[in-house]
């Protein structure tokens, strides 16, 4: 792909980046907007925003979608996901299109929706010097998984892997001992729904968000995330919200300049818009 650079710090006329992991954080699927709500309660109206083979798989609710149009408008608004560029592309949120967005965990910074390659570059040689080999951890996979609990073993970008799993039949202790080996290599485990996760530890959204900050010169940076995989993301930003589901939830990660939304699901997405919109606010007055 054709190099694209952003280094001007006038290349954008906000003082504030707000950094958003995607999947259940602002967008969610229909059983994941549903998290947090009592025996028969439904979810606020909800907006499609996402469509893969011929199916709507991942949504906002409509009040969430209004507020991402005015936040998009006052502020730098950067995608940051863990899915890989292809996954990303399939995701239409409301409002302008974003001048920078991050994909494959910090591995591609996309500027003005094209993959920097000198950035991707950089990542893969720092992986190769800090972590084990990609090959490594597959073939140590391949060796100790069974098909009557992974349905898929999956590939990103060359960078990552992952398992999709049948959760109830993983054998006890059997993520926690991966979790183990991983480690010992320079790799983190990250469980999120149905799928496994095995990311090198140096490869980060919150490396990605350093970056887009030095490129634009922003004052502010803003985060929210919800899984294991974006604890570096929140530690880069000047202020983070996380919600009440999740990794993080489950770990009980948090952090003093991290917010825990009151709600849970679909509604803790309007509520992390709300406060990300409420500290551009502040920020410009």
């Amino acid at each position: 792909m054709t190099k694209a650079r952003h280094d001007n710090p006038q290349s954008t006329a906000h003082s504030v980046v707000a950094a958003c992991d995607l999947d259940r954080t602002l967008i969610y699927s229909k059983a994941a907007a549903r998290l947090g709500l009592g025996p028969g309660e439904q979810p606020p109206d909800l907006e499609c925003v996402e469509i893969h083979e011929g199916k709507p798989i991942s949504f906002l609710s409509r009040a969430s979608a209004r507020i991402l149009v005015e936040l998009g408008a006052r502020a730098m608004l950067v995608p940051t996901t863990t899915r890989t560029r292809k996954q990303y592309d399939r995701i239409e949120l409301p409002g302008r299109t974003a001048e920078y967005a991050i994909c494959a965990n910090g591995g591609h910074l996309l500027v003005d929706g094209v993959t920097d390659e000198d950035w991707n570059a950089g990542v893969r040689k720092r992986l190769a010097e800090e972590s084990a080999p990609l090959t490594e951890v597959i073939a140590h996979l391949e060796a100790v998984v069974a098909p009557e609990w992974v349905r898929k073993l999956r590939v990103a970008e060359e960078l990552f892997t992952y398992l999709v799993l049948e959760r109830e039949l993983v054998p006890a202790g059997m993520v926690e001992e991966l979790t183990g080996w991983a480690d010992e290599r320079g790799w983190g485990v990250s469980l999120q729904g149905r799928k496994l996760y095995f990311v090198p530890q140096s490869l980060t959204k919150g490396a990605a968000v350093d970056e887009v900050r030095r490129r634009t010169g922003v004052h502010t940076v803003l985060a929210a995330g919800d899984s294991l995989l974006d604890i570096e993301l929140l530690r880069a930003a000047d202020e983070g919200i996380r919600p009440a589901h999740g990794e993080l939830a489950e770990t009980g990660w948090t952090a003093p300049h991290v917010t825990v939304t009151r709600h849970a699901g679909v509604r803790a997405g309007e509520e992390i818009l709300t406060w990300l919109l409420g500290r551009v606010e502040a920020a410009a007055a």
